[in-house]
């Protein structure tokens, strides 16, 4: 087992989360991308029945908006990338959700766990090297530049893990595990709500 940045291994109990699970070999990619930002919004609202309503009050209103964005954005960043990223071979299923912390403010700790191939292991974790190394600014900058001079879609892997650093001042862990046939990563999100 290998963990890099922000992971958190063990959740408390006593809080709530909710977990979503994916057979990914049962219907081809292109049908279930279109599900993918289903399963986020669903997620984002679900997250906003743990915070505290008031009608009355628009600064907090547009704060819930613009946190449940925020989830759903990066919910569906991650499993996007669970699911290109899945090693079809392993037949495993992809599993995808959210935990809530309570510390000063809510977190919302927003994961996705797929298998992957071995030389995807490798890309990513160079990627995650030059994230912690390197300013995610200017690494976005050049990721923009690649993608727009590159018809490869695999030149622009990173600006969403970027985007979630940059934006929504995500905090990023991954822990990449070894299972009896296969690898697996879990890519994990925190954000403050």
């Amino acid at each position: 087992m290998q963990i890099f940045g922000d992971f958190i291994q063990q959740f408390p109990p006593e809080k709530d989360s909710l977990e979503l699970t994916f057979t990914p070999t049962s219907i081809p990619l292109k049908k279930r991308w279109r599900n993918n930002r289903l399963s986020a919004y669903f997620i984002a609202d679900y997250f906003t029945t743990f915070l505290p309503l008031d009608d009355s009050d628009i600064e907090h209103q547009k704060r819930i908006e613009e946190s449940k964005s925020a989830v759903s954005y990066i919910a569906n960043e991650l499993l996007e990338n669970a699911m290109k990223y899945n090693d079809e071979n392993s037949h495993s299923q992809i599993e995808f959700g959210v935990h809530f912390l309570e510390q000063n403010d809510l977190i919302a700790v927003i994961f996705a766990t797929n298998s992957i191939k071995l030389n995807d292991i490798k890309k990513l974790q160079d990627f995650i090297q030059r994230l912690s190394s390197e300013d995610t600014e200017s690494l976005y900058i050049e990721q923009l530049e690649k993608n727009a001079l590159s018809d490869n879609e695999d030149d622009c892997s990173g600006l969403g893990f970027l985007t979630i650093i940059n934006d929504y001042d995500g905090k990023i862990g991954w822990k990449f595990d070894t299972l009896k046939s296969f690898n697996t990563v879990t890519t994990m999100v925190q954000i403050e709500v």
